[in-house]
């Protein structure tokens, strides 16, 4: 599942219509992506309750079982987040989502960054635990804040930017633009 997690982020950061504003392919493969995401969690989700009732059906091990078993082996790995757990969200809510990121794009196209803004910390309010929510709000400071750095308000820009950075601490890819857009802040100064 996190595999599945990371790839679809790594490939739509990639292919967001957003980072590729003129090419009409990169739109098309991130619905693409998004659709096969949407597609493998519910694939991933059926195996996973399938495997429960298969596991429910077996008997507990023996005494004799647990002395004859060997030890369990440890596995070194490097620590990192843990999973998220997908929010459920009702009909409407999904709707309301997916609704508010359409408009979101729009308003980001048409640079009416304050409105965006308004619109995604409403969405965010509404839905606190959904990942891609918190992202979008991130994405969409991000924005501002580089907006604010080109027409020269520096200060401002530089909090949008480390609001950006604590809504969504943990995407690499929002940290690289965010780190590009203060080597521009440096530069100006």
């Amino acid at each position: 599942m996190a595999e599945i997690k990371a790839s679809y982020r790594r490939l739509a950061r990639r292919y967001h219509p957003d980072v590729n504003p003129t090419d009409r392919q990169a739109k098309d493969k991130f619905i693409a992506i998004t659709e096969a995401y949407h597609f493998l969690l519910g694939v991933v989700k059926e195996v996973e309750i399938s495997q429960e009732s298969i596991e429910s059906q077996t008997p507990p091990p023996t005494a004799s079982d647990t002395a004859k078993a060997s030890p369990p082996k440890t596995k070194v790995t490097r620590k990192e987040k843990p999973p998220q757990p997908e929010p459920q969200l009702s009909e409407t809510e999904k709707q309301l989502k997916w609704q508010s990121y359409e408009q979101l794009q729009l308003l980001l196209k048409a640079q009416r960054f304050p409105r965006a803004i308004a619109l995604v910390e409403g969405l965010a309010q509404r839905l606190p635990e959904d990942p891609e929510v918190r992202q979008w709000q991130a994405i969409t400071y991000q924005r501002w804040g580089r907006h604010l750095v080109t027409e020269g308000e520096l200060d401002k820009a530089r909090i949008y930017l480390k609001k950006a950075l604590r809504t969504d601490p943990h995407n690499r890819s929002l940290w690289s633009e965010v780190e590009r857009d203060f080597r521009r802040l440096e530069q100006i100064y």
